[in-house]
């Protein structure tokens, strides 16, 4: 099983749009093919020119955990443990006092950490992250 805590920095440089972040958004946490644990974005309004910081738990459980724990554990020797997290996010943008349709940014975000050691910080070595809407 896997739990994680998250702090996800959310920006918004914009002058006049604000950002509401919709009930049903999760984020999820994958190693190679397996899926090691997610859970929900929080509801929130983001207004304009604003940084938010969120903190947010994910937990779950992997089927194959014994083979996947030893991989991880390979892994973490080299001090390079590759992860992809997943976001899809429902959100609704203000334009003024116009609050347009809701849409889903999906994300996908390859991430290099140092380590996945319990109860200390893990830092991000490189990511490389892509997002797209869905209408």
């Amino acid at each position: 099983s896997a739990l994680f805590k998250v702090e996800i920095t959310a920006r918004n440089p914009n002058e006049k749009i604000g950002i509401y972040y919709e009930k049903g958004g999760r984020l999820q946490v994958w190693y190679t093919k397996t899926k090691l644990c997610e859970g929900p974005i929080p509801k929130f309004y983001q207004g304009h020119r604003n940084v938010t910081r969120l903190n947010v738990d994910l937990a779950g459980r992997a089927q194959f955990g014994n083979t996947v724990l030893s991989a991880l554990q390979q892994q973490q020797q080299t001090g390079r443990v590759p992860l992809d997290l997943k976001v899809d996010a429902p959100v609704s943008v203000k334009l003024g006092k116009l609050k347009l349709r809701k849409v889903r940014i999906l994300g996908n975000c390859k991430i290099v950490v140092d380590s996945l050691s319990t109860n200390n910080r893990i830092n991000i070595k490189a990511s490389d992250c892509k997002f797209r809407l869905k209408l």
